[in-house]
């Protein structure tokens, strides 16, 4: 005899979870108890949002789906945040939650809401569990969770449907669905003809490519026939970005938007290989007409009209990608050192040579620190500047909110990714702003001995939106804040502290920060208005 609950995190576990994230409630201690026993961790997080984003890290490092339980009411409302999270940045997260009993959810009112009807704008899709459909519905919401492009599957689980007992489950098992080549066609054919007379082709790859583990392929397929390549922020390290094909990442930044769109207006063949758009400003809307020849390769049919593209493929990127060589090779590509000039002027933009400030603080910590190094990048200005300056030479090197720009997510991102792999150098960069949203979860990083430095950027103020606040002419209003003295929060709450406000003192605390059991928070001061000129 096996309960529901116990169904659930078998199937889990067979996806491949080992880790649970959230907070305990009556409503959950069935299925909490039941994935312990599976053998998925359970660990206690400060906050809801927080535990999605862990689980968010943990999947970046296993590729199996997050898993976040939240108990009824106020629980699943806290959780709202990060499911939309996973919704827009593509996250397979698998979210259990608990709800009354049918019939006390027609007599009962304290802390009952629907909780179908809060996630279904949010979630790939919601499932209430009915008696006798947890084996079914598990398999479905893993499956949905981590087809096509993933997003987060809600399984509301009533609590007398969690201790359901029969000895027979019917779980179908279904299996993984295979992403097909496109068969022969004139858009095909078409495909294959652009691409052999391509002479001034580029690639732009994104998050569907990392989703379907292409990155190695189409990085082999840029080196093979000389294509630079540019990545949305969820595909940084697609292509070690020292590489001379390397144009680094995209996405938000006007200040390398006016140098990387002309670029790509000037390309005879763009080829798309997973860019899912969402992760793009308003500047990224029709950046090519219906006339460019342009091969959209992407996990989905373009229901976002972010932009039309002349051929779109649906299919496996890397097979596509080789179908349309087809043992073809671009013969020239950017005669005239047009591609190496552009990439020149971009690392020119990222000021690495100033003395401090935020392209030092990411120069300074990058010369000191592995190839492999993890980072975490919160919500705000200094994202955007980091999504430029800093060099990423693996795929899922860099970990941020990219598409949803939510605050308060970079330091349990490092968490999840840190616990999944303690080997990893992992750093976590956040805003004044957004730390203090969550500075609970500094003592989660503390009860798990995690050697994890918080790097923060002390300007008190809303840069971003104080930026766009005087664009615009407006009075400064509701973007500064007084300071708070992080490194005293830190000591207080069980981990190190340090402020710093010159290259040689943060490299001195970051090396440091990796040996110890607990997490370090190095304050780098760089005051009010450090971004102008650099978005």
């Amino acid at each position: 005899m096996q309960s529901a609950a116990d169904i659930i995190a078998a199937r889990l576990y067979q996806a491949g979870c080992r880790h649970a994230f959230g907070i305990p409630g009556g409503e959950v201690l069935a299925l909490m108890d039941s994935l312990d026993r599976a053998g998925l961790r359970i660990t206690l997080t400060k906050h809801e949002n927080c535990a999605g984003f862990m689980g968010e890290g943990v999947h970046h490092a296993d590729g199996a789906p997050a898993v976040l339980f939240a108990t009824i009411g106020p629980g699943l409302a806290n959780a709202a945040n990060v499911i939309a999270n996973a919704m827009q940045d593509r996250v397979p997260m698998i979210v259990l939650t608990g709800c009354a009993p049918a019939i006390e959810r027609q007599t009962y009112t304290h802390q009952i809401f629907d909780h179908v009807k809060l996630c279904e704008p949010i979630a790939k899709a919601v499932f209430r569990v009915e008696p006798g459909t947890a084996g079914i519905l598990i398999d479905k919401a893993v499956a949905i969770a981590t087809e096509g492009r993933p997003g987060p599957v809600v399984l509301d689980v009533p609590i007398d449907v969690q201790k359901e007992m029969r000895d027979i489950w019917l779980t179908p098992q279904r299996q993984d669905a295979v992403a097909m080549v496109p068969a022969d066609s004139p858009t095909l054919t078409t495909a294959r003809h652009w691409f052999k007379e391509a002479r001034k082709p580029v690639m732009i790859a994104g998050v569907d490519a990392i989703n379907q583990n292409a990155q190695d392929d189409v990085a082999a397929f840029c080196q093979a026939h000389s294509i630079p390549l540019i990545t949305t922020y969820k595909g940084k390290g697609i292509l070690p970005e020292d590489d001379p094909l390397s144009l680094g990442a995209a996405g938000l930044s006007p200040k390398i938007d006016k140098l990387v769109l002309p670029f790509i207006k000037e390309s005879d063949c763009i080829l798309l290989a997973g860019y899912d758009p969402i992760e793009m400003r308003v500047g990224w809307q029709d950046p090519w007409t219906p006339d460019d020849r342009v091969i959209d390769i992407t996990s989905e049919v373009n229901h976002h009209y972010m932009h039309q593209s002349a051929l779109n493929i649906i299919g496996d990127i890397s097979a596509t990608l080789n179908t349309i060589a087809d043992g073809s090779s671009v013969t020239e590509s950017w005669a005239g050192g047009r591609a190496e000039a552009l990439r020149a002027d971009i690392v020119a933009s990222k000021n690495l040579n100033e003395n401090w400030g935020p392209s030092a603080i990411s120069d300074a910590i990058r010369s000191v620190t592995p190839r492999d190094t993890v980072v975490t990048m919160d919500s705000g200005a200094h994202r955007i500047v980091l999504s430029q300056v800093w060099d990423t030479y693996v795929p899922r090197g860099v970990l941020q909110s990219s598409a949803l720009c939510t605050m308060g997510s970079a330091v349990p991102l490092a968490i999840g990714r840190k616990l999944a792999e303690p080997d990893r150098p992992v750093i976590a960069f956040v805003g004044d702003a957004g730390l203090e949203m969550f500075l609970g979860e500094l003592a989660t990083a503390r009860d798990l001995k995690l050697g994890l430095p918080v790097v923060v950027f002390v300007d008190e103020q809303l840069a971003l939106i104080e930026l766009k606040q005087r664009g615009m002419q407006m009075p400064n209003l509701g973007v500064e804040f007084a300071g708070t003295d992080f490194p005293a929060v830190a000591r207080a709450m069980g981990g190190h502290g340090f402020a710093v406000r010159d290259r040689e003192a943060l490299q001195s605390a970051i090396k440091e920060s990796f040996d110890r059991d607990t997490f370090t928070v190095i304050a780098a001061i760089i005051g009010r208005q450090a971004y102008d000129g650099r978005i």
